[in-house]
């Protein structure tokens, strides 16, 4: 894939060279599908699907190209309503697939596949294969990347997911984002297992490092070879904004704003906490933060023009970009 090749994004293709701005760690909605179905109280489809529209607009309007949407199994997935969404907002929204789980795998495959009771190939990786090449749930949406997590330990079912993701990159040549926990250093724990199955760390985004202000264990993820998502800018309940702030321009100053990716990790709508409760606790953490109020900061901490536009365009053209190419 060369800047000109089409990278697949719920619009359709797009060429890597024209993604443009990118914030590579956003959501479109986090749901807890389930739940939302069984209390229709929760959620007005038309409300909900309006509001994101206006989100999005807003975002579009800082001059925001694309956005890089790790929204997957476990996170209550729909890209019919993203794509419908999509329909009236000039934004390419790049889809994953994976799954989300910070304990067991989903039962749908807790008795079939290596080392369960009934054995046999692995399932997962033949699902993440389907979505990158052919569609996700019949839509002919095709994922872009792959997506897995680990919060504070490798349990049996992290570990499997994250093996499927690692064989299903193997098999595309897909990218990798992994949700970690800066805090218990989770992100040096996924390196070790993708590397194991061959994963070049080139290819892998270590989501949320920027929820740390420990320079020696980013340098090790990137000395590793991954670029590092300082991604959730607004979560200042996690790691004050001045924080956050001082540690990337502490990179960039070493010379590393080409190892840096970065995103808020907000949604249009997340059902995770009770109506209002988000808004109180972390009342910046929505998708123009950035624009609005982290990259003037940047600046006067000394980063340059050139380092925010390796951040926001370069690195992410390059990411997605396989090595060799």
């Amino acid at each position: 894939m060369t800047s000109s090749s089409p990278l697949h994004t719920v619009r359709g293709p797009v060429a890597v060279g024209d993604l443009g701005t990118v914030l590579m760690h956003e959501h479109v909605f986090v749901l807890s599908e389930e739940f939302r179905r069984s209390m229709p109280e929760t959620w007005d489809e038309e409300e909900r699907v309006a509001d994101a529209v206006t989100r999005l607009k807003a975002l579009a309007a800082t001059g925001v190209t694309t956005i890089v949407d790790p929204t997957v199994i476990g996170l209550g997935r729909d890209v019919r309503r993203v794509a419908l969404i999509n329909e009236q907002v000039d934004l390419h929204i790049i889809a994953a697939t994976g799954i989300y789980t910070l304990a067991d795998v989903p039962d749908f495959f807790r008795y079939h596949g290596p080392g369960t009771m009934l054995g046999g190939p692995e399932g997962m990786t033949e699902l993440f294969v389907r979505e990158l090449t052919e569609g996700i749930a019949g839509t002919g949406i095709r994922a872009s990347f792959l997506k897995c997590a680990i919060e504070d330990e490798l349990t049996p079912g992290v570990e499997r997911v994250m093996r499927a993701v690692a064989q299903a990159h193997l098999r595309t040549g897909a990218p990798i984002t992994v949700h970690t926990n800066a805090a218990a250093r989770t992100g040096l724990t996924a390196q070790e297992v993708l590397r194991s199955e061959g994963v070049d760390l080139g290819a892998v985004v270590i989501g949320h490092s920027g929820d740390t202000a420990d320079l020696d264990y980013l340098h090790q993820l990137i000395d590793n070879g991954s670029y590092v998502g300082m991604d959730r800018f607004g979560l200042d309940v996690l790691l004050p904004a001045d924080q956050r702030v001082a540690t990337v321009a502490a990179l960039a100053q070493e010379g590393l704003a080409d190892r840096m990716v970065l995103s808020h990790d907000a949604s249009c709508h997340i059902d995770w906490f009770p109506p209002g409760v988000r808004e109180e606790i972390a009342p910046d953490w929505h998708h123009t933060h950035l624009h609005d109020q982290v990259l003037p900061a940047l600046r006067w901490s000394g980063v340059t023009e050139e380092e925010i536009t390796t951040m926001l365009v370069d690195n992410p053209r390059r990411y997605f970009t396989p090595p060799g190419a």
